[in-house]
Formats: C-alpha cells, sequence, structure tokens
C-alpha cells in the first residue's frame, strides 16, 4: 500500500455507470477516501462498508468523497450498489484491477485480494494508508478517525 505523506497516484476507475473518475480531479476541491473491498460477496467488507454509510454525514461535514472501490466489472459493481443502496460512488478499474495500482496484491498463493483504506486529502497527499489480507483488519478504524481528526472540517 502507498506510504502516508506521499503523493497520490495518477489513478482513472471507471463508476458503475462507466463514467471516468480521476483521482486527480477531486484535487482542490475535496478530499477522498477510497474503500477497497477484497469483493462485493465478501461479508466482512459489506459490514465496513454499511459502518462508512452510516458515517457519511461525518465525512461530508469534513468535506471527503467516498469511493467504493471493487475488483468486479461494471456490470456487478452497478449491481451491488443497487442491491445494497450504496450511496457513494462505486468504482472497478478500467483496465485491470485498481487495487492493484496502490499495491494491494492477491496473497496467499494468489487466491485472496487484500483490501483497505486509502484517504488523499484536498491537496493529492495520502493522509490515511492501510492494508490487510484478511478483511476483519482490512478497515483501521481508528486510524481512519485520526486522519479524518487531522483534516478537520469545512467550514460552512
Amino acid at each position: 500500500m502507498l506510504d502516508v505523506g506521499t503523493p497520490a497516484p495518477v489513478l482513472t476507475l471507471e463508476d458503475s455507470d462507466g463514467s471516468a473518475v480521476r483521482l486527480a480531479d477531486f484535487r482542490g476541491t475535496s478530499s477522498v477516501l477510497m474503500y477497497f473491498m477484497r469483493t462485493t460477496t465478501c461479508a466482512i467488507c459489506n459490514g465496513h462498508v454499511r459502518d462508512l454509510v452510516a458515517r457519511s454525514a461525518e465525512f461530508s461535514a469534513r468535506g471527503v468523497t467516498v469511493l467504493v472501490v471493487v475488483p468486479e466489472g461494471r456490470a456487478e459493481a452497478a449491481a451491488w450498489k443497487t442491491d445494497n443502496k450504496i450511496p457513494f460512488t462505486v468504482v472497478t478499474g478500467e483496465s485491470g484491477t485498481p487495487h492493484e495500482s496502490v499495491g494491494l496484491n492477491k496473497k496467499v498463493f494468489g487466491a485472496l485480494q487484500q483490501s483497505g483504506s486509502m484517504l488523499v486529502d484536498v491537496d493529492g497527499v495520502i493522509r490515511h494508508s492501510h492494508a490487510a489480507t484478511l478483511p476483519p483488519r482490512a478497515y483501521d478504524k481508528k486510524g481512519l478517525a485520526a486522519a479524518l481528526e487531522a483534516l478537520g472540517s469545512v467550514a460552512a
């Protein structure tokens, strides 16, 4: 996973409607929290997404846009987003898996996709980066809370 304090990568993803989502497009307007799911069928990852949904007002107050990143294709991402009533943008890679572009690889003999999160501030600098092979460890709630606190809030 990428290091805290380093510039965010140049990353172009595709949302569940087929539109390009470029991480650089948020620079100067919004911080971005990317949560990388192991798979949309992972019950633990789905629980982490439900927590993110429950905290959506907190993210909004801090000027943070949440992107849920899935390794499946656009059709599967769109169906999962609709079926689970996900209010966030759900993205997948335009080509290849977006997970690999930030260093989240398949482990355990190539069978288990790593998952994790990355918070990029409004200036395009990584402020939180966490990865895990086992889904229960992929959502660093305390580390993310500290990074969000350090961002402050957006003036109304």
